[in-house]
């Protein structure tokens, strides 16, 4: 009897889904990595025209560095397809609260968005709209965002989902 309701239970459960997917970007590389289900796939990418050091304020032309996540994707995009990111997360929000560039109001929004994970508050001094997006790896052309070529982009934007986890290092 307790094989039979165990067995009935286990078909009454969603099927399991593959693993989110995780995006590390080495901007000293100019690589974008994607991994899923322990296999991986290597990319070369373009960056913003200054895009040594941390982004530090909108306009900088630099890429962030941090831990962030997709928040949503866009197939109408300007650059072929794009995929958001979570600029400013928390650590770019306490750096700016801490420089002067944003209120404690504007920290607390970044802090909530942040817990929800949803889109933070893109109109601050910190700067928004980062992307990963297509046209091309072949320079260091954005303003702040991570390029791809655009077939390279396309992979992305069909296995990417909103929510995965991008980690930006130096």
């Amino acid at each position: 009897m307790r094989v039979l309701v165990f067995v009935s239970i286990l078909f009454l459960l969603p099927p399991v889904d593959t693993m989110a997917a995780e995006i590390v970007v080495s901007k000293a590389k100019r690589m974008l990595e994607y991994r899923q289900d322990g296999g991986s796939r290597e990319f070369p990418i373009g960056l913003g025209t200054a895009p040594v050091g941390r982004k530090l304020q909108q306009g900088d032309r630099k890429t962030p560095e941090g831990a962030y996540f997709i928040t949503h994707k866009n197939s109408r995009s300007q650059f072929y397809l794009s995929l958001g990111i979570s600029y400013p997360n928390p650590d770019d929000a306490k750096a700016g609260l801490q420089s002067g560039l944003i209120s404690q109001a504007q920290y607390a929004a970044i802090e909530e968005a942040s817990k929800k994970r949803q889109l933070p508050p893109q109109n601050t001094r910190l700067g928004g709209d980062i992307f990963i997006h297509g046209r091309g790896a072949q320079s260091d052309w954005t303003w702040g965002c991570i390029a791809l070529n655009d077939e390279d982009m396309k992979f992305l934007f069909e296995n990417v989902r909103v929510g995965d986890s991008v980690t930006i290092l130096e």
